[in-house]
């Protein structure tokens, strides 16, 4: 009797071991992919959108735009800085400072009158 009480003390222990083993693992592997995910969102972050080349949809994505200055922004294209933003009164002062940071106007390099 009280070695099958071993056997069956060892064997639980086992699979408790066995079972843990494996959250453990699986707790891992989750915590890498939401890390992955994570540097990647940040990554994202830190990449500066063209407001020359953006479309409505990424524009409308940043903090404030919306769809109706994402049109602003568009029909006033090209712009030479992002600060024209503000001067060519696409957007207000206080709009522009939440989202200087993330936008940038990058100039075209084809040159002018090439186009037929």
């Amino acid at each position: 009797m009280r070695m099958l009480s071993r056997l069956t003390h060892s064997a639980l222990l086992a699979l408790a071991l066995i079972f843990g083993v494996a959250s453990v693992a699986a707790q891992s592997s989750s915590d890498s992919s939401m890390s992955a995910k994570a540097s990647k969102a940040a990554a994202a972050m830190t990449e500066k959108l063209d407001i020359n080349s953006a479309t409505k949809d990424q524009l409308d994505a940043l903090p404030g735009i919306g769809s109706t200055y994402a049109d602003k922004i568009i029909g006033g294209r090209p712009y030479r800085t992002k600060r024209e933003l503000v001067t060519k009164k696409i957007i207000p002062q206080s709009l522009y400072e939440k989202i200087k940071d993330q936008i940038i106007a990058h100039h075209s390099t084809s040159p002018a009158g090439t186009a037929k």
